[in-house]
């Protein structure tokens, strides 16, 4: 069965409609919140997917997901000679645009609006595929993951970063009262959304994660797939590969 995460909130509109709203309309705050809600460690993350990427040497990267452009940004260091940065929220990716710009990245990095389960690319067409925190966003998870293997090349390596649940009991406890009481409670603060963060939060708890997202890569055809829990179980780098 198709893996779905529930719904931004109640409405006949679909999921992919109203993370799109969504994402649109934090689209301006999102950077700093960002920084906010993971006290910066999501820095360090990003910087553990640039450097599994940097090891395959990529001509070709594309940023699934990418928001805002920090991690196609940050891709721009392994020396590819064209990083693709896709979302459906076009808010977000304007963001990025103008952040692109200031580092005079424009002829490397292209931003483009598109939806990750109808991906506008031939068949192995990149090297290397990254999703951060999207995901999770995707209303039909297996079709997306079946895109991604789709226009990736054979023997290129496919990075997702993700939030996940801590499995040490203690950790779990004070990981579920950060992500269903305090961090709503920034989002309304400070958000300009007061539903968006409560839809974040309860998305990653929801989302599979570990051993069941690497079986789900498995089932739709990538192989080496690999989990690398982070901080405390918090974040998971997942790496996989196509035959």
């Amino acid at each position: 069965m198709a893996q779905k995460v529930k719904p931004y909130k109640n409405s006949d509109a679909t999921k992919k409609a109203q993370v799109t709203k969504m994402f649109d309309t934090i689209s301006q705050e999102y950077d700093g919140l960002n920084r906010v809600i993971s006290f910066g460690i999501d820095v360090k993350w990003r910087k553990k997917v640039v450097e599994l990427i940097a090891s395959q040497n990529p001509e070709t990267i594309l940023d699934i997901a990418t928001g805002t452009g920090d991690l196609a940004i940050n891709l721009s260091t392994t020396n590819a000679k064209k990083i693709i940065g896709l979302d459906i929220s076009d808010g977000m990716l304007e963001v990025g645009r103008q952040k692109i710009n200031a580092q005079n990245l424009d002829e490397t990095i292209t931003m483009v609006v598109g939806d990750s389960e109808d991906l506008p690319f031939e068949d192995n067409s990149f090297d290397a595929i990254t999703v951060a925190f999207g995901i999770r966003n995707f209303e039909n998870l297996e079709k997306g993951l079946a895109e991604i293997l789709r226009v990736l090349k054979p023997n290129g390596i496919f990075v997702i970063l993700e939030t996940s649940v801590p499995t040490n009991p203690i950790y779990r406890l004070g990981y579920n009262v950060y992500s269903k009481f305090i961090l709503p409670v920034i989002g309304r603060l400070f958000s300009k959304d007061k539903v968006a963060y409560k839809y974040l939060s309860e998305s990653a708890s929801v989302f599979p994660y570990g051993e069941t997202l690497n079986n789900i890569l498995r089932k739709i055809g990538f192989i080496n797939v690999k989990d690398h829990p982070q901080t405390m179980g918090v974040a998971t780098i997942y790496k996989a590969s196509k035959l």
